[in-house]
């Protein structure tokens, strides 16, 4: 943390002589030789200390690796780790945010405090200059710390060495570099922990690039016209003008979403008996399922946000381009981790005109969710996944073309709810507690 050069000014001209300067500045040659040397020997500690991280690091991908392999033989097992992975990565993500924003505020404060000391600085000097007059000895040669500079009246305080009308000012001077010094401790504290998500998340990403890896080998190994299904996808959305008729496209004529489309009707029909239902949150818990917990029109209430991010637009509002918003816009932090927000068969993953890269999911029942805006998808079309699995990740910009007329700087994802074609208010199958996080 860089010190305020004001104070360290202030405080060296308080206390620093000119015959210290000069005695650090001279630096015998033999000293100088030994330095170099010093400087030699931590170079190549440092640089078989970044060895030694290399082949760590190797080792634990090794490891990691098997154990993904081993974990692909059990469907549910994947399925259970790819969810859990994705929900920690965006447990952390969450308090990266707020320890910045924490920081944020400390950071700003402590400005505060530096400013209204620098105001000062005529009168640290004279109360200081006082202090050690009446002290009666000579002080640190060099103090450019808030925390010295506390030290010392309270250790003239202490021993009586203050005259009742300066002792006002001296307590009043102590009391806001007191405050300092445990702001800065608190700054330090929240650097520290902030260190530690970042690094747990990095862990956990690649983690989690290991397990969607290992789930898209296997997906791959089933559709071995994959990459034929793909192309053709993206020849078809070019043949179309809007997200209906791309729906259309793809769930008519490409083999792989038609049979998407097909299995999410039946399973539709399928929970049809149980549509008004009352479920809770547990319904998801089975990892092994191939087909939808509960009917659509039934999990109002229980969805997840596919992001952490907070809602710059709502359905219904304006799209920013003199349009009305058909779904809604999450702000999100570069490369947040995108998860399905419902159970479904992919029917669509790849680019789309205006809206970046694009994935839609046949929920069944005549409900669509599209999803828009990420940098990277990570499922092939006709895949059927979970809620809460990961499936795509955000840039570093907005991908949207009516969100950069905003703020083309931050990456949006867009969620969009479809039934039989038509946009609704998606608002009511969110869990509660996501319209907290987003007011945030």
């Amino acid at each position: 943390m860089q010190r305020a050069p004001s104070l360290t000014v202030l405080l060296i001209a308080g206390f620093a002589g000119a015959s210290l300067a000069q005695a650090q500045t001279a630096t015998p040659a033999p000293q100088a030789a030994a330095l170099s040397s010093e400087a030699i020997k931590q170079r190549e500690q440092e640089l078989e200390a970044a060895r030694a991280q290399q082949k760590s690091a190797e080792e634990a991908q090794a490891k990691l690796k098997a154990e993904i392999t081993t974990l692909g033989q059990d469907r549910t097992q994947l399925n259970q780790q790819l969810i859990d992975t994705a929900a920690n990565v965006r447990t952390v993500e969450t308090k990266i945010d707020e320890a910045e924003a924490r920081l944020q505020n400390l950071n700003g404060r402590e400005q505060e405090m530096r400013t209204s000391l620098d105001s000062r600085r005529a009168d640290i000097v004279e109360v200081l200059a006082a202090l050690q007059r009446a002290g009666r000895r000579t002080p640190p040669a060099l103090l450019v710390r808030p925390e010295d500079a506390l030290q010392s009246l309270r250790t003239a305080m202490l021993l009586g060495a203050v005259v009742p009308e300066l002792r006002g000012r001296a307590e009043r001077i102590a009391s806001e570099l007191g405050e300092l010094v445990a702001l800065r401790r608190n700054i330090a504290t929240e650097r520290d922990q902030l260190g530690a998500d970042r690094d747990k998340v990095r862990n956990d990403q690649t983690r989690l690039t290991a397990l969607v890896d290992e789930r898209q080998r296997q997906q791959a190994s089933r559709e071995k016209d994959l990459d034929a299904e793909k192309t053709r996808a993206i020849t078809l959305s070019r043949q179309v003008g809007d997200l209906q008729g791309l729906i259309a496209k793809m769930e008519q004529d490409l083999q792989s979403a038609a049979k998407a489309a097909e299995a999410a009707k039946q399973a539709a029909a399928a929970s049809q008996a149980a549509a008004n239902a009352k479920p809770g949150p547990a319904v998801f818990k089975d990892r092994s399922r191939t087909s939808p917990a509960i009917a659509f029109v039934s999990a109002k209430g229980l969805l997840p946000f596919p992001v952490n991010g907070n809602k710059i637009r709502d359905f219904g509002g304006s799209d920013g381009v003199g349009g009305v918003q058909k779904g809604i816009s999450l702000a999100t932090r570069p490369g947040s981790q995108i998860t399905t927000p419902c159970d479904g068969w992919v029917v669509y993953a790849g680019p789309f005109r205006s809206y970046g890269q694009l994935l839609i999911l046949n929920a069944g029942g005549g409900y669509h969710v599209l999803i828009a805006g990420m940098e990277r998808i990570s499922v092939n079309i006709g895949q059927f996944v979970l809620t809460g699995e990961p499936v795509a990740t955000m840039g570093s910009t907005s991908q949207v073309a009516s969100i950069l007329a905003t703020n083309a700087s931050q990456p949006v994802l867009y969620v969009e709810f479809r039934k039989d074609g038509t946009p609704i208010d998606p608002g009511p199958w969110w869990a509660a507690n996501e319209g907290e996080k987003v007011r945030g």
